[in-house]
């Protein structure tokens, strides 16, 4: 931890766990940043170990705080106080319990192709300014990646024009999520996409250095997007071309993730492959460590149940009995 030892009994400790989490591939900045404020007000308090009273102390000083952030800080110490209890088994340790209640995880909105094909025509009326004279080219190729990728917000700002092989037709999305650096196949499409694209630069006389931002304004240099930016833009786009989510909301840009996995999913179902060894491939394409991680987006929606029903009833429907029968044949 980069900060000056401040008396607290648990200053060693800590700077001890940041270097282990780290050491495992982790950033843990933002546990960093908790825990730093932590020690400071165990070092002012009148006492300096991290007990129930000083724990709920401290967590009355983030009472400011949304409860979705407060909690985050408070499992942070837990995590901490569960570490620390591998060497001494009698410390404190927060009862997650009393943390404030986590928030009810939001239904994805699967974008349909119908959909997708609206939010590129409306995109296609967006008006050139002068600080970003592609807007209308640059959020149809944002469409374009996030629905046929499922790239995460951060790793599509990120590109640059650099991570494009046109000749591999691949992307190169760079130490993302777990510090994990991945090659991404484009589908035909897509890569037919990134060329159109890269041509209206050429003829609006932009540059198409390695370094320039894929996502990104077109004046001087450019410089990419920010997730705000970006988000705010792609709902103006679903306003515009009437997509909402079942209780009236704004898709989110995280959206185009989950459908993604659904669609290749489905699309794996219909062909008639494997899919239990096609979620290894899923799991790699989509940045995740694990299969559990892409489970996260494939949720049991009607057309998954009924392709999957399907599937199952064309290979063993011969050997499922009606109960009807199978009382008949043991009364």
């Amino acid at each position: 931890m980069n900060t000056a030892h401040t008396g607290s009994l648990l200053h060693p400790l800590m700077q001890q766990y940041i270097t282990f989490q780290q050491a495992l591939g982790r950033r843990y900045h933002t546990e960093q940043y908790v825990l730093a404020g932590l020690e400071r007000f165990l070092a002012h308090h009148t006492t300096p170990d991290l007990t129930a009273e000083t724990f709920a102390a401290w967590g009355r000083t983030q009472s400011h705080l949304k409860p979705g952030v407060r909690r985050a800080r408070l499992r942070i110490v837990r995590n901490f106080c569960l570490y620390r209890q591998r060497t001494d088994p009698q410390c404190f340790i927060p009862d997650p319990q009393v943390f404030p209640a986590p928030h009810q995880p939001l239904h994805p909105h699967l974008f349909t192709e119908a959909e997708i094909i609206r939010l590129l025509h409306v995109a296609a009326c967006l008006r050139p300014v002068p600080r970003a004279p592609l807007r209308a080219e640059v959020f149809r190729l944002a469409i374009i990646l996030l629905y046929t990728t499922g790239l995460r917000r951060g790793e599509l700002l990120r590109l640059v024009i650099g991570d494009y092989d046109p000749r591999a037709q691949t992307l190169l999305i760079r130490a993302s999520k777990f510090h994990k650096s991945r090659y991404l196949v484009l589908a035909p499409d897509g890569a037919r996409e990134l060329e159109q694209y890269l041509q209206a630069r050429r003829r609006h006389h932009l540059p198409v250095n390695a370094d320039i931002p894929l996502i990104g304004h077109g004046y001087a240099q450019g410089r990419a997007y920010t997730g705000g930016g970006l988000g705010i833009i792609l709902r103006q786009l679903c306003h515009s071309a009437a997509i909402h989510t079942a209780d009236g909301r704004c898709p989110r840009v995280h959206d185009f993730r989950h459908s993604f996995a659904v669609q290749a999913l489905l699309r794996w179902y219909r062909n008639g492959d494997d899919v239990q060894a096609k979620l290894l491939f899923l799991a790699t394409y989509m940045g995740h460590v694990s299969i559990a991680s892409t489970a996260y987006y494939l949720p049991l929606i009607e057309a998954l149940a009924g392709v999957a029903s399907a599937r199952f009833a064309a290979q063993y429907a011969a050997l499922v009995v009606p109960l009807s029968q199978s009382r008949e044949v043991n009364p």
